[in-house]
């Protein structure tokens, strides 16, 4: 049986003018999918998908609203402008602005409940988001406020919307080693219930990720799943540090894999997740355009991937978006899309319930949808 990825003998340079084109500010990547209905319509998991991030306009202009003076808009329509990055440091910048309008426990409930609606909206049923405590610990709110904050929208979520929500707790790595101490620490003796994972984000350049070894040892022993992000911006070296040094189960977009043949092998023979999160790459300019982009070259090479949204406001995207465009890159019809919706869901570290019930429902809308 033919694999529901295996692309047709398109050429790339056929792909639509709006993949072809180089980013320029505004552009997005917007494409006109065939597709939009049933990718709206079909249930779906997010693994790679950012607290402060995921914040919409509407939500960051309330917080910009509640603390005048900042930076950023409070303007929703000035927002679209302000997230507009000229490489991945301004992105940085941008986004720790942001960071520096949750002052409270109650705009970190405010943000978090907020995201967990607009998931809703988008036929999300089991999210990850990755969340970064030191950059709100460290800008004064209390760690167990905060704590208390996303775990009340996390269940408030599971109640009012059927959205289950889990936690990876991400190092900023540009922070360095006290970060790191800080972010253990919350993981391990504050431990929110909804927490699966550690992370590391941030800059990859001048970060070498086995300094954070012993960290991500502590967290493994303490039950934690490990899933940094390698290879974004830099070589396939430090994907391979990633692996041998923090015991990576899934990589946060890995880019830069296709660039090593025995990478990408491993990665295949293993069946280590990639959280492939293609408009934010072009966004931050880790790869030129989507007409370039590896997802092709992960799925020829046997990879199992995910799509995901990383930081969809701020990326004028959303995990709809990102399934089109990987729909369009891949060439995939109905059961190709449907196939990797299955593929978030298997590579999660949701329970056993929630994987066996949300498997089922894509299987019986994609059933549904294709006897029309």
């Amino acid at each position: 049986m033919p694999s529901p990825f295996q692309r047709t003998d398109k050429r790339t340079d056929e792909l639509t003018d709006g993949l072809t084109a180089p980013l320029t500010a505004p552009m997005t990547t917007t494409v006109s999918s065939p597709y939009a209905g049933f990718i709206a319509g079909l249930p779906k998991a997010e693994l790679h998908v950012h607290h402060v991030g995921s914040a919409s306009p509407r939500i960051v202009a309330e917080l910009a609203s509640r603390h005048p003076g900042a930076a950023v808009p409070a303007d929703e329509a000035k927002l679209a402008e302000y997230f507009t990055f000229s490489d991945f440091a301004h992105f940085v910048t941008v986004y720790l602005s942001v960071v520096d309008l949750i002052k409270d426990g109650e705009d970190v409930r405010t943000l978090t409940y907020g995201i967990a609606e607009n998931m809703h909206a988008l036929n999300v049923r089991y999210a990850e988001l990755t969340v970064s405590p030191h950059s709100h610990l460290d800008r004064g709110i209390p760690g167990e406020a905060f704590m208390e904050a996303i775990e009340d929208a996390r269940l408030a979520a599971e109640r009012d919307l059927g959205l289950v929500l889990r936690w990876c707790f991400d190092i900023p790595g540009e922070d360095g080693l006290r970060a790191a101490d800080i972010t253990l620490d919350a993981a391990t003796r504050l431990a929110p219930a909804g927490l699966v994972s550690f992370g590391l984000g941030g800059p990859e350049i001048g970060v070498p990720r086995p300094q954070f070894k012993p960290h991500f040892d502590a967290a493994r022993g303490a039950g934690l799943h490990s899933v940094p992000h390698a290879g974004e911006t830099t070589g396939p070296g430090t994907i391979w540090d990633a692996l041998n040094d923090l015991g990576a189960e899934r990589i946060g977009h890995g880019t830069s894999a296709a660039q090593d043949p025995e990478l990408l092998a491993h990665l295949a023979a293993h069946q280590i997740p990639l959280e492939v999160c293609p408009t934010s790459n072009i966004a931050t300019r880790a790869v030129a355009t989507l007409a370039e982009h590896p997802l092709a070259d992960f799925v020829a090479a046997g990879c199992l991937v995910t799509i995901n949204s990383d930081d969809p406001p701020m990326f004028a995207t959303d995990l709809n978006q990102e399934y089109a465009v990987a729909a369009e890159l891949l060439d995939l019809d109905e059961t190709g899309i449907a196939a990797l919706a299955r593929n978030a869901v298997g590579a999660s570290f949701a329970p056993d319930d929630v994987k066996v019930s949300l498997t089922g429902e894509i299987d019986s809308y994609l059933a549904r949808h294709l006897a029309g």
